[in-house]
């Protein structure tokens, strides 16, 4: 309490000396904070670069950049940096550190960990203006800033012929999914996005900015559990020729009855124990949609495939014989796919609608056919109609894994390469009250141990920028949980890197 009372009446020198600086500050003193006298953050002010930019509460940027897409236990700050210059970056923490006050990166929308609600107060550092990219001269490498969202780097590297695995939401950061492995659309091909890194600029706990590349062992670290180590500031990352231009999707719904004849023709003609071809993608969503069914939740299918005008019929075929509600065929280029699935910029996924969207996430090798029928059973109803988690999907990605599988799990902390499909229920809703989220979170987790009972497995193998903020160090990073907590201690030994999927 009495840091956040002490940040709260600090901070207006540095308001006033970073304006003589004409450091750009946003500050509202009639409804806003603008506390005074302070020579840490005088200090501060005078060490940024002219780009920067900070704001305080009751400022309309403040408000923009602390705004999440996910209301679910919101980390609070009291003060949020842009910094224009990796510097910027460096000297934002070495001020945290001084004044022992925690800070949290902001990089696009990402994440709805509950672990994000145990910051509390403290200094919100937006990446927002380090959205540079840059391609090397010699074609093989790109180097992008620190908060480039995915879509910026889709579009530059497309119009130069080029191309890279990437998140597949636009509105996300390349950085945000990467540091936890990341998949992505061109994953058959090349692995996760964190498999094309080559290296990058981290600014480490203590404020020291590094250069890191294979040869340090926290670069093994960076590729599956980042955001425990560092904020990365710029990355250099593989990237490669455009080989197809073309790509087709169809979009084929089912009512509820159908889920075994669905996830049985999954299994036999895409998934194939996991050989599925490298430029087919397979997705579903449970979800209500009310142009295919007014009244009741359905299964979206999309069926991917790369260059192609058209989903070949090999695919299509055992779809359509199951007598599907809706077929909707289109043909355009990558840069669609996000379009077409519902996850591009004006989509809403993207928007700021102050629900709650926690996820339960975990990894399947197929689909266990009697496992789906009970969950529908269990989903259908808790969503349907005018029910609070109306708007909630559970999601069914089905990558082609095969450029994930080639690499082996020595190679980047993240663990779980055996895999063929992430699935994770996202559920939904405007909080009200404790009642309502803590029936979210149990649908959420019912949902989830019927496909892990089902699967065999030991323990849940869940995708961290996905988790729901309560997994244990083992569900999250597997086996490579205890080499991770040895790096922890050496490299954050006091645990600045806590709030986003911390390995204790």
């Amino acid at each position: 309490m009495y840091l956040k009372t002490e940040v709260l009446t600090a901070v207006a020198a540095w308001a006033f000396s970073a304006a003589s600086l004409s450091l750009p500050v946003g500050c509202d003193i009639e409804g806003g904070i603008c506390p005074r006298g302070d020579a840490d953050l005088e200090a501060l002010g005078r060490k940024l670069s002219s780009s920067a930019k900070v704001y305080f509460p009751g400022s309309s940027e403040f408000q923009q950049l602390t705004t999440r897409w996910s209301v679910l236990e919101e980390p609070k700050v009291n003060v949020v940096v842009v910094p224009g210059t990796e510097n910027d970056v460096v000297q934002t923490v070495k001020f945290a550190n001084i004044k022992d006050l925690p800070f949290l990166t902001y990089n696009g929308v990402h994440g709805a960990l509950v672990s994000l609600g145990k910051m509390d107060h403290g200094v919100g550092i937006s990446l927002s203006q380090l959205n540079s990219v840059k391609i090397a001269t010699d074609g093989k490498t790109v180097t992008i800033g620190g908060g480039t969202m995915s879509k910026k780097v889709t579009d530059t590297l497309w119009d130069a012929g080029k191309q890279t695995v990437t998140g597949t939401c636009e509105c996300v950061s390349v950085l945000g999914p990467a540091l936890g492995g990341g998949h992505g659309w061109l994953q058959g091909h090349h692995g996760l996005v964190s498999d094309q890194f080559v290296s990058m600029n981290v600014v480490l706990a203590n404020g020291t900015l590094k250069k890191i590349n294979k040869n340090s062992d926290l670069f093994w670290a960076m590729k599956g559990a980042g955001h425990n180590f560092g904020i990365v500031t710029s990355l250099t990352s593989k990237i490669y020729d455009i080989e197809h231009r073309d790509w087709a999707i169809e979009t084929i719904s089912f009512s509820g009855d159908k889920v075994e004849a669905v996830y049985e023709a999954i299994n036999e003609h895409l998934l194939k124990n996991g050989t599925q071809p490298a430029d087919v993608i397979e997705w579903s969503y449970w979800m209500n949609d009310p142009t295919v069914d007014p009244n009741n939740p359905v299964i979206v299918v999309y069926l991917i495939q790369e260059g192609v005008t058209a989903i070949d019929s090999i695919y299509t075929k055992p779809f359509h014989d199951i007598g599907p509600l809706a077929i909707v065929p289109q043909a355009g280029t990558y840069k669609d796919l996000a379009a077409w699935t519902g996850i591009a910029l004006d989509s809403a996924p993207c928007q700021n609608m102050g629900m709650a969207n926690p996820r339960f996430p975990i990894y399947l090798e197929t689909y266990d056919v009697p496992a789906m029928r009970k969950a529908w059973d269990i989903y259908e109803p808790a969503i349907r109609g005018t029910s609070p988690f109306s708007y909630s999907i559970l999601m069914f990605e089905g990558y082609s894994f095969g450029g994930v599988h080639k690499i082996t799990t020595r190679e980047s902390a993240f663990p779980f390469r055996s895999e063929n499909i992430l699935a994770a229920p996202m559920i939904n809703y405007v909080p009200v009250d404790q009642a309502l989220e803590d029936k979210a979170v149990a649908l959420g987790n019912e949902l989830r141990n019927i496909l892990h009972e089902a699967s065999g497995r030991d323990d849940i193998r869940a995708y961290v920028n996905y988790a729901y903020g309560n997994e244990t160090n083992h569900q999250l990073y597997g086996d490579n949980a205890k080499r991770l907590a040895a790096l922890k201690k050496k490299y954050d030994p006091t645990g600045k890197f806590s709030f986003y999927a911390p390995i204790a």
